[in-house]
């Protein structure tokens, strides 16, 4: 509670304070007016009511808050579970990271270990058998919400085949965006194809090789 008291940054929901007794517990956060970005999306209405500089924006917010809370926080904040639900909308369509229930201060001095409560789908594949917690599990987990966003729903399938050179240099940009908005205009497109290369790198098998959060934040200007 105390570490999110601190932390301010325009895309994390702001945390004001708690109160407990021996009946409830609150905790009290910022209101926004909109919902989560999964529930959004769900419904094709208000999915489609987002263009394509909006649904960059979202991810390109997601990607500087997760940068502020591993390279800028003390100690630093590993989220631990990005996923769309996670992720509100303010009436303007500005992004927030929220929901810290999962999230971990990292020991700077010790291995940082952890039971796996992340959501299905999103969990780096090293978490899931060593149960160590790194700066690297986030980032996977970005590399999903990223082309989950892009895609209009959970990339499933998609993520294993990525891992091949030859299905991604074959891999058609109509295919993996979302079906129910129009193309993205020829200004944006090289914008999406971006993302997309970023997201790819960030689900590599081997944790070492994704890039940090640090390095991916200023390809990415909000």
């Amino acid at each position: 509670m105390k570490a999110l008291t601190g932390v301010r940054h325009r895309s994390i929901v702001k945390f004001y304070g708690f109160c407990s007794n021996a009946q409830h517990s609150f905790l009290v956060y910022e209101y926004l007016d909109k919902d989560s970005l999964a529930t959004i999306s769900n419904e094709k209405e208000k999915a489609t009511e987002l263009d394509w500089s909006t649904i960059l924006d979202i991810i390109k917010s997601v990607a500087h808050a997760l940068s502020y809370m591993h390279h800028d926080c003390s100690p630093p904040i590993v989220r631990r579970d990005i996923s769309s639900k996670n992720i509100l909308l303010d009436r303007d369509n500005h992004a927030h990271v929220s929901d810290f229930g999962t999230a971990k201060l990292m020991k700077l001095d010790s291995s940082n270990w952890t039971e796996v409560t992340d959501t299905y789908g999103y969990i780096a594949p090293e978490l899931a058998y060593t149960l160590k917690v790194t700066e690297n599990c986030d980032v996977y987990s970005f590399g999903v919400f990223a082309l989950e966003v892009i895609k209009g729903k959970h990339p499933g399938d998609l993520i294993p085949s990525l891992s091949s050179p030859l299905t991604r240099e074959n891999m058609v940009l109509k295919d993996v965006l979302d079906q129910r908005l129009p193309i993205p205009p020829s200004e944006v497109q090289d914008e999406v194809i971006q993302m997309l290369n970023i997201a790819i790198t960030c689900l590599h098998a081997n944790p070492q090789s994704r890039p940090s959060m640090y390095m991916i934040a200023p390809l990415l200007s909000v």
